[in-house]
């Protein structure tokens, strides 16, 4: 046998190695929540490097897109920044098959302002007033302390779970209109660009955003976003991030939310701006 029919071998079967070893690796694919997105990631990195038997992708599009993917198969697990709503449970559960829930760690909504808006003084609200100025009521920054400019005022679309939770807790119903919103944001991470690229602009983001750059957050009802107040319930848009599954996870499914949930999984996430369940 010559040199040439050797290495041919050779490759020949570390290419049946590499498909048998694919074709054992079972996937497990989440989506959801933008908010929860970099706290799966990452953990689904050091998952994917740890062990050979499941290979996790993420993705985002929204709390509500997550459910609506793992209810018509298409995701193993929901990342959610909010819990599971009534009609969401109607449609899509049934006798044998109920929507699972795991805490995996809390979170907040942070209200941001440009950094002009803050260093003229705007650096507290009260619910009543950003209720106004989500509303329209209020559209000047002088009628809250700030310049004599008019609000930008940013939210975000309909799907979001960030969304919902803001709405409830500040226009009081998931279900309200925000006429004095002059765009609407896919994600925190484009909220927060349009806060920096603006003098004007208010905006709302997931706390891990605001852990990094000079964003500036202002504190809602004399309670600022701190990890205590966020825990302890005090701060009024604190929240709990969860993931779902439609019936009893995969073995793959499983097996990252235990992960997640074990002691390196809840570093991964006090390390990352996300505060552990």
């Amino acid at each position: 046998m010559n040199g040439k029919s050797k290495l041919l071998i050779f490759l020949l079967v570390v290419l049946s190695v590499t498909a048998i070893g694919s074709a054992r690796e079972q996937k497990v694919t989440l989506s959801g929540s933008s908010t929860a997105m970099p706290l799966a990631e990452l953990a689904a990195e050091e998952f994917n490097m740890l062990q050979d038997d499941y290979h996790v992708s993420v993705t985002s599009g929204g709390t509500g897109v997550g459910i609506v993917d793992v209810a018509e198969g298409r995701s193993d697990i929901a990342m959610a920044s909010r819990e599971i709503q009534p009609v969401e449970k109607m449609r899509y559960e049934t006798g044998d098959e109920k929507f699972q829930e795991f805490l995996v760690g809390y979170d907040a909504i942070c209200l941001v302002v440009s950094p002009r808006v803050y260093n003229f003084g705007v650096r507290a609200l009260t619910k009543e007033q950003v209720k106004q100025i989500y509303s329209g009521s209020i559209t000047n920054w002088k009628g809250v302390g700030g310049p004599d400019e008019e609000i930008f005022v940013i939210g975000r679309r309909a799907g979001s779970g960030t969304r919902d939770t803001f709405n409830e807790v500040i226009m009081g119903s998931k279900e309200a209109e925000s006429p004095g919103v002059i765009i609407e944001a896919s994600d925190s991470s484009e909220v927060k660009t349009a806060i920096r690229g603006g003098d004007n602009a208010i905006g709302y983001v997931g706390f891990s955003y605001v852990l990094h750059g000079d964003t500036k957050v202002v504190s809602l009802d004399g309670v600022g976003p701190t990890i205590q107040n966020i825990k302890d319930g005090k701060y009024p848009l604190a929240r709990k991030l969860y993931f779902y599954t439609l019936g009893k996870p995969s073995p793959g499914a499983m097996a990252f939310i235990k992960y997640i949930l074990s002691p390196d999984g809840q570093k991964i996430a006090l390390e990352n701006g996300f505060i552990p369940a």
